[in-house]
């Protein structure tokens, strides 16, 4: 019976992996993205019996990555690593090479990951009410930073503006670790990136979190309030990130990913792991992902609008 079932499945599903499999991240290295890329890395090579390659492909918030992966061959040989990001991107960019939910194909969200409003040390200001009234005694003369223009740090920066009644600049890297080493520097006020990062330097006290951008508190900074706390009512976004197939992949190397991906992220060791960089492991199906990436680009287009973000 066995035997009879593996005849049926499709060639290439029979003998995949037949050669290393590589997982593009959107970013350079450093960031959340690849922090978790290299976190599953090693663990799903040790699954397929394939070498499991990170590969970096930064630039144009995330979407030059995701291009990448919709554009290859769909043999399961190269995969991305998504994010919330490419949710939003459909609603910023005015044209993309690619559609995200038709050129990809979801196989499971890893992790949910808070995002954190943080200051140089050095600056004087404790609370986010402090930030806000920095902000408007001085319109226009400070600035944030994000990993991309229309990635969520972006988004979530503008809904911050717009909520406040304040004014700064968006200055956009192309990824969390020049994004770092500038807010480290002083060159740039405050940032909204993911608790990954920034943690280390938290902890260091070099940097300071004011909140989490997420509905619930961070259980990587349970003693930081959330912004919905913090006087900014119904303010609730976080990162996402998962894996995704060129579309054409055969479904029964999505289903296989699947499983693997799922055992992987369920392990103990995997969530002590992410216990250690502030994120929260998911593992769910295809079908869930999908769902959760259609409802998300259809709240992001909204937020997109309401804010006038708009990226050539």
């Amino acid at each position: 019976m066995l035997g009879a079932a593996a005849l049926a499945l499709p060639a290439s599903a029979q003998t995949w992996p037949a050669k290393p499999v590589s997982l593009i991240v959107p970013f350079p290295a450093g960031g959340t993205t690849d922090v978790l890329a290299r976190a599953l890395s090693d663990r799903l090579a040790q699954s397929l019996g394939q070498a499991v390659i990170v590969e970096n492909k930064p630039g144009a918030g995330a979407t030059l990555g995701a291009d990448y992966v919709a554009k290859s061959r769909p043999d399961g040989h190269t995969l991305l690593i998504g994010a919330v990001h490419h949710t939003i991107a459909p609603s910023v960019y005015r044209k993309l090479p690619y559609d995200f939910q038709k050129d990809l194909a979801p196989v499971t969200e890893i992790a949910l990951v808070p995002n954190v409003l943080v200051v140089n040390a050095t600056t004087p200001v404790r609370s986010v009410a402090e930030l806000v009234a920095m902000l408007k005694a001085q319109p226009g003369a400070h600035n944030f930073g994000s990993n991309g223009n229309g990635t969520a740090q972006h988004l979530i920066g503008t809904q911050f503006e717009n909520m406040t009644g304040t004014q700064f600049s968006h200055i956009p890297y192309k990824g969390s670790g020049p994004l770092a080493t500038d807010l480290l520097g002083g060159q740039i006020l405050m940032s909204f990136d993911t608790v990954t990062p920034v943690l280390p330097h938290i902890k260091a006290g070099k940097l300071r979190a004011l909140a989490v951008t997420t509905a619930r508190r961070s259980s990587a900074l349970p003693e930081v309030p959330t912004l919905d706390e913090a006087g900014l009512k119904g303010f609730a976004i976080g990162t996402w990130f998962g894996v995704l197939a060129p579309a054409a992949t055969p479904k029964e190397i999505v289903a296989r990913l699947n499983t693997e991906l799922v055992r992987i992220i369920q392990s103990p060791d995997f969530r002590k792991r992410m216990a250690e960089i502030g994120a929260e492991p998911i593992g769910n199906t295809p079908e869930q992902m999908a769902a959760q990436i259609r409802s998300e680009t259809d709240k992001f287009a909204r937020l997109v609008k309401d804010a006038k973000v708009v990226i050539e």
